[in-house]
């Protein structure tokens, strides 16, 4: 287990407050001066050797990312840095602690990244939903503006930065980064086609570089203490902590800071209780949030929580958001619910999406109680490849593929459903 001296989050749950004499006695804004001044390639140098990888979902390197904007910036094209705290996939809820209970966390994080990107000034795009914490978000940055944290001058630094927080209109597409921009900039919320990338051109036009709230907030506390201190936690190309979002059949369902890596089941006995019944009573975990494929329990007893573990067992570590389920589930209605989901959220813009989330819902509403043939199974499992990888964000993908992982491990249950529909019909005609 992640040793307290480790964590980064210190005020996860709330304990302390989150105002800024708090934070700084836990340690934020300690030395950020000292930090700038090692310079714009110090900066990148350390987080690329940190390992972090976007935690977000896709798990991308975070210092890799950074070191996409352009070095120079000009008044009439300047760089920004926006912050993704949209946070609409279904599980997880990571973010919204971390902005409630620790957003002094982010702002620093937001100034270290913005001058390491030359950016003028950070976008916190906050789900609309999250009232509470856009307004703790607000508080703390107007707390670090009169500290002259923030503003002209930043930390004594002589860098001018700004931090606002825009609150968006809770549509799930807008988690994609480039949907996000369109949202920013006052348009309807659909991803663009890439490239041009957002390094190149993403808000206003200008060089943007988007990322998590989680990936954003931890830098300072790596910067402080050393690339090769996180990188000595967790797994190699899976290093440092992660906030894992566990809920569902378990008893104590919660979000708790972990170092990567750790075993799916270790992960669930030691912080949240168990699951309800015991691990025996185990049907299935969606290991990384809504959109990446399930894992039976069979999988679920030896898996490592990292991106490269999850990867070799066709699933995903995504926002890491365990959602659970005992063997009271209906998990074939629980993955038709997914599918309604997804249907909802489309943004409408590709075809394959658009259509195919409907039809692909449809046909599992017919699954759950079985009035289907056999051969519709593989039907479906087609049409998923036909949407996968054809759309411009990755919403087809996270349709597809809660599907796909049911047929993986679940096939029998849904074939069985569908001989047993038949059985009832043939006996209700016989009568």
């Amino acid at each position: 287990m992640l040793s307290d001296q480790d964590r980064i989050f210190t005020n996860l749950y709330g304990i302390e407050s989150w105002s800024l004499d708090a934070a700084r006695k836990r340690g934020d804004w300690d030395g950020t001066k000292a930090i700038l001044e090692k310079g714009r390639d110090w900066i990148i140098s350390e987080m690329k050797d940190s390992g972090l990888r976007g935690r977000g979902g896709a798990g991308f390197p975070t210092g890799l990312k950074w070191s996409f904007m352009p070095k120079e910036s000009s008044a009439d094209r300047p760089s920004y840095l926006v912050v993704n705290a949209d946070e609409g996939e279904p599980g997880t809820c990571k973010d919204r602690d971390l902005m409630r209970h620790d957003p002094h966390k982010l702002i620093e994080g937001c100034l270290i990244a913005g001058f390491a990107m030359n950016a003028v000034a950070a976008y916190i795009y906050i789900r609309g939903e999250f009232v509470q914490e856009a307004n703790v978000l607000d508080a703390a940055i107007d707390e670090a503006r009169a500290a002259g944290l923030l503003g002209k001058n930043a930390c004594g630094s002589g860098y001018d930065f700004e931090v606002y927080v825009h609150r968006g209109a809770g549509a799930y597409i807008c988690g994609e980064e480039t949907a996000l921009i369109q949202s920013l900039e006052g348009k309807k919320g659909q991803p663009r086609l890439k490239p041009p990338f957002p390094a190149n051109v993403g808000l206003y036009g200008c060089p943007t570089t988007v990322n998590n709230v989680e990936s954003i907030a931890v830098a300072p506390t790596i910067l402080r203490r050393g690339a090769k201190w996180f990188a000595s936690l967790g797994r190699p190309n899976n290093t440092g902590t992660k906030v894992f979002c566990i809920s569902g059949h378990v008893n104590n369902p919660c979000n708790v800071e972990e170092e990567m890596g750790i075993p799916l089941r270790e992960l669930i006995e030691k912080h949240a209780g168990g699951v309800r019944g015991g691990w025996d009573n185990l049907l299935a975990i969606i290991p990384g949030g809504s959109s990446v494929p399930l894992l039976p329990k069979s999988i679920c007893d030896d898996v490592l929580m990292d991106f490269d573990s999850l990867r070799n067992v066709q699933s995903g570590l995504g926002t890491a958001a365990v959602i659970v389920m005992d063997k009271s589930t209906d998990v074939v209605k629980a993955i038709a619910r997914l599918s309604e989901f997804y249907k909802h959220e489309s943004c409408g813009q590709c075809t394959p999406c658009r259509e195919g989330t409907g039809w692909m819902w449809r046909v599992m509403e017919r699954l759950v109680i079985g009035r289907a043939e056999q051969s519709e199974i593989d039907t479906l499992l087609d049409v998923t490849k036909k949407i996968e990888g054809h759309t411009i964000c990755a919403l087809g993908d996270a349709a597809a593929w809660p599907i796909q992982g049911l047929m993986r491990h679940f096939r029998p249950e849904v074939e069985r459903r569908i001989e047993e529909y038949k059985a009832a019909r043939r006996a209700t005609q016989a009568a």
